[in-house]
């Protein structure tokens, strides 16, 4: 007979009931870890997990600020702002961007060298849309609109970007703005720069970016899945950068252009009673819209090789010997440290050697001037006078003297890149060549010779200062600035020379420096309509051998004198000083005075009544298309000069080979 089996039913049923009670507890621990799961994501990562879902729906758009504009004393504008379509590309919508960029090349007629740098950009945006060509033409545009369905990614924004009306004639005093290039993107503040494609490169763009710049906006918007905009949530308006007002005059610009127009040389203008700088002008000039977009490596290349360098700023940075322009500067200092009365006289045989020397420094004018005291050593330029005086002064008691002036030292003026001659003295030399001074190095100086080197920006610097009777006022271009940006604007002198002279001597030297003009080697540009006060110079730069005489028409054009003029009207009360330089111009008096004279005339006789007035913006037209028509023959001119040799030296090539 079987056992029954109670016992392991019981058992059976134990066990299951143990699984079950198993399984529940498993079930509410999963059901607990849910709930606590819930309620981390949405009580603690609630923030982070909704950004996230934001980010997928919402994007930040950046709105570029308006770069300030900038005007002349008068409100001309300078630099402008123009609406231009804009080609972008956004990263995170773009899956293959090289690919896109070498499909859009023919339409936006991107280089090999466009597309990698558009490519570079692209890698450090951070998903920031990435400029891909600016100022689109008509053209362009239209094949672009045609193919847009098939570039998702690629949008045409209407944006602002600079213009400089005037062309050349404000080039090296405005600058340019150009793209942001490497070096420039790891210096600069990038959440300054979102939506920006352009900074500063040279001129006033460059020395004022920070407050030209402004502060950049924003939009919030919310997107689709293709990143079509479905609607604006939040907007911040950008702040636009500060307006600036310089000192520089339209009228006054154009006609020291005019004047230099042919030649190689510089002009820079000053108020001497406020440091204002009235015209700045480096000629050959060039057109500095180019540059803005991006100029061509042939343009680019043409300008670099220019044997007249156009990109180069003579005013600012050319430094040439300053010739006589220094000897009414010089003879103060004899007055300042007491080696010199203005009835001092001493003779002029026409020649100066030094104590136990043969060798003759020879004055300009053979036979020497005779009898010449201070006055007579200004206006008539008498090299002797200054050979003796600076023997006696001594190269370092010299320096110390026309370091006062500004020599040897920046300006300060408000512009990049400023460079600071050469004030030599013997620790300069040593430090220099490793080698010690000689006494007749300071007999060259003495005459804006050997190595003392100025630009022409100190000389009308130095000017100014000694028509202001010593006050020390440092050249300035800003008048006025308009913005949410402070700037320290100059408005008054900020010293005097220290000198140890009489008060009126500098009216004495005012009125040297008149008969300079009156009677002296700057008579051919005396008026009786108003007193100028003047000096002119001639500064070599060929060596001419001892007992030899200056023949100009023996020697190469650009091997010629650099011909200076500097001075300052009216004289009764200085309105105007001014440094003229023409690079191989030949002699001061006949070259640069006359140009000194022109713009005098303007500004003391013409500015108020019958102001020169820039053009209409029909009238612009007009005038930018003849000089687009000139470019274009000039680079056909060039292109077929430049075929012609190469098919010249194929051809040699060709007849050396057959030779062989």
């Amino acid at each position: 007979m079987k056992k029954p089996l109670t016992a392991s039913t019981e058992q059976v049923n134990s066990i299951f009931a143990n699984r079950i009670i198993i399984f529940g507890i498993i079930i509410l621990i999963g059901l607990g870890g849910l709930i606590v799961r819930y309620g981390y994501l949405q009580v603690y990562a609630h923030d982070k997990y909704t950004t996230q879902a934001d980010n997928n729906r919402i994007k930040l758009i950046s709105a570029p600020p308006s770069r300030g504009y900038i005007y002349d004393r008068n409100g001309v504008i300078l630099a402008d702002n123009q609406p231009v379509f804009t080609a972008m590309l956004s990263p995170d919508e773009v899956e293959n961007p090289e690919r896109t960029l070498n499909l859009l090349a023919p339409i936006f007629d991107l280089t090999e060298t466009d597309i990698t740098d558009i490519l570079a950009r692209l890698s450090k945006s951070k998903n920031d849309p990435v400029t891909i060509k600016i100022d689109l033409t008509e053209a362009q545009l239209a094949q672009f609109s045609e193919r847009k369905p098939f570039f998702r990614g690629v949008s045409v924004q209407s944006k602002l970007t600079r213009s400089y009306p005037y062309d050349e004639l404000f080039a090296h005093v405005i600058g340019y703005v150009g793209r942001i290039n490497d070096k420039e993107s790891k210096r600069i503040d990038k959440d300054r720069y979102a939506g920006t494609d352009l900074i500063g490169k040279i001129g006033i763009e460059d020395y004022y970016e920070d407050i030209l710049l402004g502060q950049p906006g924003y939009q919030s918007v919310e997107t689709d899945a293709h990143g079509n905009i479905l609607r604006q949530l939040d907007t911040k308006a950008p702040i636009a950068g500060n307006d600036l007002t310089l000192s520089l005059d339209y009228g006054l610009q154009t006609v020291a252009q005019q004047q230099l127009d042919g030649r190689r040389g510089a002009i820079v203008a000053i108020d001497p009673n406020t440091g204002d700088v009235l015209a700045f002008v480096s000629n050959p000039s060039y057109d500095p819209n180019p540059f803005i977009s991006g100029i061509s490596f042939k343009d680019y290349g043409n300008l670099r090789d220019d044997l007249d360098q156009p990109l180069y700023n003579r005013a600012l940075q050319g430094m040439y010997p300053p010739a006589s322009t220094i000897k009414p500067f010089e003879g103060l200092g004899a007055l300042h440290y007491g080696l010199r009365e203005w009835e001092t006289s001493i003779y002029d045989p026409g020649y100066f050697s030094l104590p136990g020397d043969s060798h003759r420094f020879r004055d300009w004018k053979r036979g020497g001037h005779g009898s010449v005291d201070l006055k007579k050593s200004v206006v008539m330029s008498v090299d002797t006078y200054y050979y003796k005086l600076a023997y006696e002064m001594g190269i370092q008691r010299l320096h110390d003297w026309m370091v006062r002036f500004g020599f040897g030292e920046q300006t300060g003026i408000d512009l990049p890149s400023e460079r600071s001659g050469i004030m030599p003295s013997p620790k300069w030399k040593k430090e220099t060549y490793d080698k010690d001074w000689l006494p007749g190095e300071t007999i060259s100086v003495s005459i804006g010779q050997g190595y003392f080197l100025a630009t022409p920006l100190q000389i009308a610097n130095a000017t100014a200062m000694t028509a202001s009777k010593g006050q020390h006022i440092t050249p300035h271009l800003l008048k006025s600035s308009d913005g949410a940006a402070e700037v320290n604007v100059i408005t008054k002198p900020d010293g005097k020379i220290e000198y140890n002279g009489k008060p009126s001597d500098w009216l004495r030297m005012h009125d040297a420096m008149e008969s300079v003009v009156k009677n002296g080697t700057g008579r051919g540009i005396y008026t009786p309509r108003y007193r100028i006060a003047g000096k002119t110079g001639t500064a070599q730069v060929k060596s001419i051998a001892q007992g030899k005489r200056y023949d100009k028409s023996a020697i190469d054009k650009r091997h010629w004198d650099h011909a200076w003029f500097n001075g300052f009207a009216p004289v009764e009360d200085p309105q105007i000083a001014l440094a003229v330089l023409v690079e191989n111009g030949g002699g001061g008096s006949a070259v640069a005075a006359p140009i000194g004279r022109a713009l005098f005339d303007y500004w003391v006789l013409q500015r108020k009544s019958d102001p020169i007035l820039p053009p209409s913006a029909d009238e612009l037209k007009v005038i930018k298309r003849q000089k687009a028509f000139e470019k274009a023959m000039r680079d056909a001119l060039r292109d077929k000069e430049e075929q012609a040799l190469e098919e010249k030296a194929a051809q040699a090539a060709e007849n050396t080979t057959s030779s062989e």
